[in-house]
């Protein structure tokens, strides 16, 4: 059992909470939803990004660089698990008795308030936590979503509604999810990934289970019957799991999938019975999942289908998620968040699928030590769907490296699944690199959670008329 964490509101009432790497992608819907509560925030990061302007706007006294002072006077520290703990900081804090709640204790608190949806899964917890936001607005509830990516038409990740329901996605990793207490849960899919923290799938398995156990006795768990992992949850939820998919077994399922120019149109069975055509502005089957999900959470809110319909097709998107930046030089160049074997395929699969005749290069930037080590065949796999592949040195992010361990091994394992590949580890060189062996005509798909993403604006840059 996690134990009760200080309580973040009570703490923010006695002075200001600073929070320690600000502007992440899961820290700033935070800090923003405390600024717009109306609390008193500092904060720092090493380098200060896109939510930088409307965090300072809305009154957080935000430093670029660290420096122990910064806890000095704080009546409370929020930082992330990838904060090391002798981080100078985080140290000062220790010495001088300042309580300190990490992300997910803090998110917690802050949304055990209201009703939660807690949407959880190896892939497509962004993407399904936004769209479930939206057909919650459609349906006239006002949620406040919280998500881990940008959201068009939210200026951002967080989308500030009342403090009635919150929709969250929960992290599984450092099993932050057992902070929530969901009303309405979602397990989109479980594979492995982030063994660092559970051990090995069959503890990624036991700490899913202990998050559906947390669900509200009259909750509702949404899971994806498409998926193995996610399906063995739901055999365990009783009479409140219920599944979506393509599979005949599904209680909410998608049949007559069709590509539109914008994204994709399905029809949607309820127990059997049609509840008509839906779209979806994302291409490919793995976001008709996704909106299956979505569309769970609305009913499970009791919402119409006419709604429901309504605030799907309201969604525009997240920023990375299959994001066509521009055709360039004949080149059509497409950004992707895809770090992981299973999200890999989906995205080649629906590139390919919308352009059947077209020559596809991936682009790939390996995420992580441990998950490169333990996901290399399968990295490989995924990427011998594109018909050339360059793949570059791995992104640390909060990870020391690992002997032995380099994009080397996904490049390698790329080639050994019949892929063409070429290995080019100096991220700076990259984009010159790919542009100079791109034709007219072809599509090419960058992917990765790590620095990958300024490649794929170089590229647009480079082939729209830039050196080459």
């Amino acid at each position: 059992m996690i134990a009760a964490p200080p309580r973040l509101a009570s703490l923010a009432a006695q002075g200001t909470v600073h929070f320690l790497g600000a502007c992440g992608a899961g820290m700033a819907p935070l800090a923003e939803l405390l600024l717009r509560s109306g609390a008193s925030l500092s904060g720092c990061d090493a380098t200060t990004g896109p939510a930088a302007p409307l965090l300072r706007r809305l009154g957080m006294q935000l430093t670029e660089g660290h420096d122990p002072e910064h806890v000095h006077g704080a009546a409370a520290v929020v930082y992330t698990p990838a904060v090391p703990d002798d981080h100078p900081e985080l140290a000062e804090a220790r010495e001088l008795g300042v309580p300190l709640l990490k992300r997910a204790a803090a998110l917690g608190d802050l949304v055990a308030e209201g009703r939660v949806v807690g949407v959880a899964g190896t892939h497509g917890k962004t993407t399904t936590s936004a769209m479930a936001t939206h057909v919650l607005e459609g349906a006239g509830v006002d949620p406040t979503g919280i998500v881990g990516g940008e959201v068009r038409g939210w200026n951002g990740s967080l989308r500030p509604g009342g403090r009635g329901v919150f929709v969250v996605e929960a992290d599984e990793y450092d099993r932050s999810f057992l902070h929530l207490a969901p009303e309405v849960a979602v397990v989109t899919a479980v594979e492995p990934d982030h063994l660092d923290t559970h051990g090995d799938l069959a503890g990624l398995r036991a700490s899913f289970s202990l998050f559906l156990e947390r669900v509200a006795p009259e909750g509702a768990i949404w899971v994806c019957g498409d998926d193995s992992g996610a399906a063995r949850l739901g055999v365990h939820g009783g009479s409140r799991a219920r599944s979506y998919g393509f599979g005949a077994g599904a209680c909410l399922r998608a049949l007559k999938l069709r590509p539109t120019p914008s994204g994709s149109s399905f029809e949607v069975f309820e127990d059997g019975a049609r509840a008509g055509t839906f779209t979806v502005r994302m291409p490919g089957r793995h976001n008709v999942l996704n909106a299956l999900a979505a569309i769970g959470v609305g009913r499970s809110f009791g919402a119409g289908w006419e709604r429901i319909r309504s605030g799907l097709a309201a969604y525009r998107g997240v920023r990375r998620r299959y994001e066509l930046l521009g055709n360039a030089g004949g080149v059509q160049v497409v950004d992707d968040y895809a770090h992981h074997p299973t999200e890999i395929a989906a995205t080649l699969e629906s590139a390919r699928r919308r352009a059947p005749a077209r020559r596809l290069v991936a682009v790939f930037e390996p995420h992580l030590y441990t998950r490169t080590r333990d996901l290399c065949g399968e990295f490989g796999r995924a990427l011998a769907l594109a018909d050339a592949t360059w793949v570059t040195e791995v992104y640390p992010a909060r990870e020391l490296p690992i002997a032995g361990v380099h994009g080397t091994l996904v490049a390698e394992a790329t080639e050994a699944a019949g892929g063409k590949v070429s290995y080019h580890p100096e991220l700076a060189t990259l984009a010159a690199a790919v542009a100079g062996e791109l034709a007219p005509g072809d599509v090419c798909v960058v992917m990765g959670a790590g620095s990958i993403e300024r490649v794929a604006g170089e590229l647009v840059e480079l082939l729209s008329g830039g050196e080459r």
